[in-house]
């Protein structure tokens, strides 16, 4: 069975009174889902906040879900829209941490950003890229997340954002230049 025939069996179930039905949907999108509102607000409680009002708000509105496009392509769009909003309400920028607060430990790395100094160094690339990163607008960064990071399509991402693809297009090229030149400095070390 494809993803679409049984999102849209699971969507029906739901629809009949089967709330377990949306569970099996809310177990299989929101780790995907996180992670793109993770990259767009850059803080993971503000992340799961947004990530579970998305899937309440879709729970609401799934009466209105026609299946003009993909359960997952609604959805994502429901969640983009809400990160890029508190994006917005929230200009204070947040660091952007890379999901090291979630525990675990990191294999053996013999490369040579495993000596103390290279990885400070890699670290600070780092922490300078998400700044930059964060210091888009947030049209901006949603626009670059989807596209560069979770590899969405220009027809998906013009979709998931509810705008024509030339200005996916347009915002995603404006992004790349004022994200380069923000990043200028570390490209002439």
């Amino acid at each position: 069975m494809t993803d679409t025939a049984e999102d849209s069996r699971l969507i029906e179930e739901c629809l009949k009174g089967r709330a377990e039905a949306f569970a099996d949907l809310v177990r299989k999108y929101q780790d995907r889902l996180y992670n793109t509102v993770y990259r767009i607000v850059g803080n993971a409680e503000d992340a799961r906040d947004l990530v579970q009002d998305s899937f309440v708000q879709a729970y609401r509105s799934l009466d209105r879900f026609h299946g003009d496009a993909a359960f997952y392509t609604w959805l994502y769009r429901i969640a983009v829209n809400a990160a890029i909003s508190h994006k917005r309400r929230h200009r204070v920028t947040v660091p952007f941490d890379s999901g090291r607060e979630q525990g675990g430990f990191e294999p053996a790395d013999d490369s040579a950003n495993s000596e103390p100094s290279g990885r400070m160094e890699q670290d600070e690339r780092d922490r300078q890229v998400r700044e930059a990163l964060d210091g888009l607008p947030a049209e901006y960064r949603a626009v670059l997340v989807l596209k560069e990071i979770d590899g969405q399509k220009y027809e998906a991402i013009a979709q998931a954002l509810n705008c024509p693809i030339g200005t996916v297009r347009s915002r995603l090229h404006r992004a790349r230049l004022e994200l380069r030149d923000r990043l200028k400095h570390l490209m002439e070390e």
